[in-house]
């Protein structure tokens, strides 16, 4: 009689060790599931990030390209160093996102020196398994600004002098021709102060000297 309850116990014990192992099974995919939809959330911040800075350093290259273009004529640094002239750049935001297995993306502009950037991840945000996960996709937003670096002092104009009667003598210049024309303000930036020389376009600071670029939060 005792062997044979020992056998129905065991039948009885079976069943539920099904349902348990079932269940283990259930929350090993389910934190598989949440796991997999955490590390494509973060690649959607990563392409979220990576777009904004993108089209944010493509602008501030485009601005350094002016203000060398511009280089003497100090009058229109400042505007330079606003964002004034600076092209929209959000193509490049769509080409780091595609580069990032990111898509479906919206970029804006902040300004003339920001870009705020949203991006849908292309893979599911789970397994099939879970059926919410495994039609959800990730999304992620980032801010891009763009910071002038450098400061300048315009030269204060001399007072208006009478013109000197002409001596009939050589000035020892050529005519028409100022010497000091082409003496440039001191560039006072972040990493140093620039001695510009208008002869020498070898010796000017890049894009990074003139402009930071950083994330920002909204």
């Amino acid at each position: 009689m005792t062997r044979h309850r020992a056998h129905g116990d065991a039948g009885q014990v079976f069943p539920i060790y099904i349902v348990v192992v079932a269940g283990l099974l259930f929350l090993a995919f389910a934190y598989f599931a949440v796991g997999q939809a955490a590390v494509n959330r973060n690649g959607a911040q990563t392409a979220a990030d990576a777009a904004a800075l993108a089209a944010a350093q493509e602008t501030r290259d485009g601005l350094a390209d002016l203000w060398e273009a511009d280089l003497r004529d100090p009058t229109k640094w400042q505007d330079i160093f606003e964002g004034n002239g600076g092209d929209n750049a959000c193509w490049r935001a769509d080409q780091l996102a595609a580069l990032n297995d990111a898509g479906d993306v919206q970029c804006e502009s902040k300004g003339l020196l920001g870009y705020r950037v949203t991006v849908q991840a292309n893979k599911p945000a789970g397994d099939s398994v879970i059926p919410v996960t495994s039609t959800t996709r990730a999304h992620a937003s980032a801010t891009a600004v763009i910071e002038s670096l450098c400061t300048f002092e315009l030269p204060s104009e001399p007072p208006s002098e009478p013109p000197a009667e002409p001596s009939g003598e050589p000035s020892g210049e050529p005519p028409g021709e100022d010497a000091e024309d082409d003496v440039l303000p001191t560039l006072t930036c972040k990493g140093g102060n620039w001695e510009l020389d208008p002869d020498d376009p070898t010796d000017l600071p890049g894009p990074e000297d003139l402009f930071d670029v950083h994330l920002a939060t909204d």
